[in-house]
């Protein structure tokens, strides 16, 4: 609507009006250059890119809240920037919501991104950027830090003065990003912006002690895989010691709090990691159906420690961390959806996560 009225503006052909018109501040919502910006690291040495609907070094009194979407394995910014514009359409939230997709692109050898000058390549393997390793091209960098400056940047009034409230959100490897940032950042408490996270299908959490779901009620794998029929989230499960010889290093940094020697998690507590877990306002979205071992499905021996399928991955754990850590994180299963971001985030019943109501 308001982009109707502004272009009604500009054609009736008045000065005054066209003038008034282009004080308007449309969103950016293509994937394309237009809607991109480098963002400056490790003392301007370094830079990664973001699209985003609003630049972040111009003063806009009409953003309210950010969302800061994660993209998963393929380190497809670009998609996951459509898909998150899409979402903001859809709850009416793109005029005062700055929507940004950083890019964690990587020219490692498994990866190959064409990385641009003095673009920061951040690693491709399973302790990289997902979980807070060392960029591959910068050693006084972790992709966690990028996380950390942007939040600063949205909180700095003098850019965005009404802004209230930050969602971070990832699908897959996105998600296992979310996960671990939201248990390990050191700004959360500091920025002045309320922050929250909305964690989606990841292959695996990083566990908070030693203790793992039994194979058995939900957590068995028949059920496991036929826990699709069901809408609602499932909550019978035992815990107990996992047998170590199935899997030596099924409690290792990122899929456990075990031998963590490097990362921005290096230099912090299991203690305190487990105390950000619980007490930060996190909600799991977990497809229906996503049930099968599709979609770069991590079936290694110390992902398949942690359940048979995402979906009984994710209830497992978040059953735990609520019973066991005191915390209150919510899961919601959203139906009829599988592995796929853009049915999960563009639904009626995700959009108020991802969009909460301002207070």
């Amino acid at each position: 609507m308001r982009g109707l009225l502004v272009l009604a503006l500009i054609l009736t052909g008045s000065p005054a009006l066209a003038h008034a018109a282009s004080k308007v501040a449309l969103p950016c919502t293509s994937a394309s250059t237009a809607c991109r910006e480098w963002v400056a690291l490790d003392k301007g040495e370094a830079r990664s890119l973001i699209y985003r609907s609003y630049a972040l070094d111009v003063r806009n009194a009409r953003v309210r809240r950010a969302l800061i979407m994660i993209h998963g394995t393929l380190r497809n910014a670009d998609h996951y920037f459509t898909t998150a514009t899409a979402s903001a359409f859809l709850a009416d939230a793109l005029g005062d919501t700055v929507v940004i997709s950083p890019a964690f692109h990587s020219s490692d050898r498994s990866c190959q991104d064409k990385l641009e000058p003095n673009e920061v390549s951040w690693g491709c393997g399973e302790d990289s950027w997902r979980s807070g390793g060392v960029a591959a091209s910068n050693p006084n960098l972790t992709s966690f830090d990028f996380i950390d400056h942007l939040l600063k940047k949205l909180a700095d009034k003098k850019i965005f003065p009404n802004l209230k409230e930050v969602v971070i959100a990832g699908h897959s490897a996105g998600g296992q990003f979310v996960s671990r940032y939201e248990m390990s950042n050191r700004v959360h408490e500091t920025i002045g912006v309320s922050v929250s996270y909305v964690v989606s299908n990841p292959s695996s959490y990083a566990w908070p002690d030693a203790t793992r779901a039994l194979p058995v009620d939900d957590a068995a794998p028949a059920a496991a895989v036929a826990g699709w029929s069901e809408e609602t989230p499932h909550t019978k499960f035992t815990y107990g010691d996992f047998d170590a010889a199935k899997a030596p290093d099924y409690d290792r940094w990122p899929y456990g709090l075990e031998n963590r020697v490097t990362g921005y998690t290096t230099k912090m507590s299991d203690g305190q990691l487990r105390t950000q877990l619980a007490s930060r306002p996190t909600t799991y979205l977990l497809s229906q159906v996503d049930t099968l071992p599709l979609g770069g499905f991590d079936s290694s021996a110390q992902a398949m420690a942690q359940g048979a399928t995402r979906r009984a991955r994710g209830e497992a754990f978040v059953n735990y961390i609520n019973a066991h850590l005191g915390a209150s994180a919510k899961v919601q299963i959203i139906p009829e959806c599988g592995h796929n971001d853009r049915c999960v985030y563009t639904t009626d019943a995700a959009l108020p996560v991802i969009f909460p109501p301002m207070k």
